[in-house]
């Protein structure tokens, strides 16, 4: 398996993968927007995000995308003033889990922030996703503190 950064030719796979979690959707249904576009453009530009995929590689070369996460390096006056990484949009293609992949796609992405210099690495899930809590929990990440969120669109 091979980590690396996310390329604009990823898009429609890493969509595919936030589109339904329960089950495979093909990257070729997806439908990418505007606001999807712009998004990955702004990630892309800022160095203080990074858009991460998970691929298999083929026979022919080409990859088969079977994960995705994004990271935010985040600034801060606490924990001494190191950075934290804030990990979102974690994915595993449906088909897929069991096998160890999320356990080593967040064991990289750790490593990219202690490499980094970030003093620790958080995590939000939506309280639905009792399977990604247990995940999440056998890795050693501990449920400190609640969170809260404000929609601000309609």
């Amino acid at each position: 398996m091979i980590l690396r950064t996310a390329t604009r030719r990823d898009l429609p796979a890493v969509l595919a993968l936030l589109a339904d979690e329960e089950r495979v959707v093909d990257p070729a249904s997806i439908t990418v927007g505007e606001a999807h576009e712009r998004a990955f453009a702004a990630i892309e530009a800022d160095p203080r995000n990074e858009m991460l995929v998970l691929v298999e590689a083929g026979a022919s070369g080409a990859g088969t995308v079977v994960g995705c996460l994004q990271i935010t390096y985040i600034p801060g006056l606490g924990q001494g003033g190191a950075e934290r990484a804030l990990v979102e949009a974690v994915r595993i293609r449906a088909d897929r889990r069991g096998g160890g992949l999320g356990r080593d796609l967040m064991g990289r992405a750790a490593e990219r922030a202690r490499a980094r210099g970030c003093a620790l690495v958080q995590l939000t899930s939506n309280k639905r996703r009792s399977d990604a809590h247990r995940f999440y929990e056998s890795l050693g990440y501990a449920r400190s503190h609640e969170g809260f969120k404000l929609p601000l669109a309609d």
